[in-house]
């Protein structure tokens, strides 16, 4: 129900709710998300990078993805996290593989992927059009603490839980699940009907 206060005075704010502060998340916590990007209006199509979706700091030089996780579900529901994802720096290459690695365990997590599945269909699942297909995308994050810039404690999501992870499962709900190397099992003889080929919606 939508508590809005139509008649609200706005030269009068004494029957204002008081300010609300939330404590921070617990470190480790575990939990679904969706996340948004911020366009930041920066392209470089040489990279692929188009859309607008990346940003460039313009003091350090660094390009990345801004992005918000929005918590889907369990104890946090509706909280956010905000975070940059590295694309390139000019400090070096760390920046970038710190990136790539953390939008790879994302994908893996969000398309049901073993971390060690390097079928063709798993290889293909980590492949992206562009930055639009992570618009939205939902995945299972871990949530962490560090320190802002200005030495205060803050939540951050680094991580994304994957496939491999005993709470995966739960926490992501209905995953879309590919075989791990591990688990091939031999087909039995029983003669059945071909099954229709079905695709998830990240391949359509």
């Amino acid at each position: 129900m939508n508590s809005y206060n139509h008649n609200a005075a706005w030269n009068d704010f004494n029957d204002a709710e008081d300010q609300r502060e939330y404590a921070l998340i617990p470190p480790k916590t575990l939990a679904k998300v969706i996340m948004a990007i911020r366009p930041g209006g920066y392209d470089d199509p040489n990279q692929g990078w188009t859309g607008g979706y990346a940003t460039r700091s313009d003091k350090t030089g660094a390009i990345y993805l801004n992005a918000k996780f929005t918590i889907l579900e369990g104890p946090f529901a509706k909280r956010v996290v905000f975070g940059l994802i590295g694309l390139s720096s000019p400090k070096g290459p760390e920046w970038t593989n710190i990136g790539r690695s953390f939008l790879r365990a994302i994908l893996n997590s969000a398309r049901g992927i073993h971390p060690a599945d390097n079928s063709p269909q798993a290889q293909s699942a980590r492949r992206i059009k562009g930055f639009a297909d992570l618009d939205g995308v939902e995945f299972v994050a871990r949530i962490d603490v560090e320190k802002d810039q200005n030495g205060d404690d803050k939540n951050v999501i680094k991580a994304a839980i994957q496939p491999d992870h005993k709470e995966y499962a739960a926490l992501m709900g209905q995953p879309v699940r590919m075989s791990s190397p591990a688990s091939a099992t031999p087909q039995s003889a029983t003669p059945s009907a071909p099954a229709v080929p079905t695709r998830p919606a990240w391949a359509q």
